[in-house]
Order: structure tokens, then C-alpha cells, then sequence
């Protein structure tokens, strides 16, 4: 029997496929779930115009995120901190604290996209990746300096 595939099925196919299956596995299985549907000439176009669809949607998905990349590559967050008497810092510069500063920059981006190890609890500047949608990455560079030092 020849079925359109509705969603993706495992070691099957892909959504939007047209697939050739046994007549009782299409029947028993895969259309009672909504997996499938049974292949008609108007549901073979439908099912066409979907994936073109779906195709020129990613196509624009994958465009804007290159443009987040490229816009956030190179971006440099600068972190004031309290700092003691021998150069420690009281608070560490964790991924949720950079994420809400480039979300003060008008970047979408959740903190479980940043890739940081471990907070950052010493003065300095530290390469931080961002790991975008698509397999796409960025780089920023964290600044910590200490409040003192940037009011004078």
C-alpha cells in the first residue's frame, strides 16, 4: 500500500514521504495512529506543496540565525564586580547573568545556549561561546574589571 507519512517514523521515513509498506502494518499501525495517511493524487500534491513549504521555511530559519551569528560574533559584554582586598571576586559570572546582558542588547538567546564550564570568578577577559540553532556557533568576549577601577 502506498501511504503518505504524516509525521516521521523511525527506520520508515520522513514526514511528507511517500512510501511503499505492507497493507496490514499502513491499516493497523501506522494510519490509526495518524502517522500516515492512505497516498491519493490530491494528497501526494498536498503533501508536495508541504515539504516545499517546510524547505523554504528552514531556508529562512537558517538565514536569520547565520544573521544572529554574525551579529553577535565578536560582541564584547563588560561586567562590573566588587572586588576585595586581594583581588577576589564576591560574586561569579555565570551563564544566566550573561545571557540577561545580551538579552539587554536586544539578542534572543536563553542561557542554556551559552557555553561556559564554570562561572567566571577572576578579573580578566574570557572568550565565551554561544551555541546557536543549525549547528551554528558565535564568540563574545566576557570583560570582568572591578567597580573601582571603571569610576575613576
Amino acid at each position: 500500500m502506498k501511504i503518505i507519512l504524516l509525521k516521521d517514523v523511525e527506520k520508515l521515513g520522513k514526514k511528507y514521504e511517500i512510501k511503499e509498506v505492507a497493507d496490514g502494518y499502513a491499516r493497523n499501525f501506522l494510519i490509526p495512529r495518524g502517522l500516515a495517511k492512505p497516498a491519493t493524487e490530491k494528497l501526494i500534491e498536498w503533501a508536495e506543496r508541504q515539504k516545499e513549504l517546510e524547505e523554504k521555511k528552514a531556508e529562512q530559519e537558517l538565514k536569520r540565525i547565520q544573521k544572529l551569528a554574525s551579529q553577535l560574533d565578536g560582541q564584547e559584554i563588560e561586567f562590573l564586580v566588587k572586588v576585595g582586598k586581594r583581588g577576589e571576586l564576591f560574586e561569579g559570572i555565570g551563564q544566566a547573568k550573561i545571557a540577561k546582558k545580551i538579552k539587554e542588547m536586544g539578542f534572543d538567546i536563553k542561557k542554556s545556549q551559552i557555553a561556559l564550564e564554570k562561572p567566571i570568578k577572576e578579573l580578566g577577559e574570557f572568550p565565551v561561546k554561544i551555541n546557536l540553532d543549525q549547528g551554528l556557533e558565535a564568540e563574545i568576549r566576557v570583560v570582568v574589571v572591578p567597580e573601582e577601577e571603571k569610576e575613576e
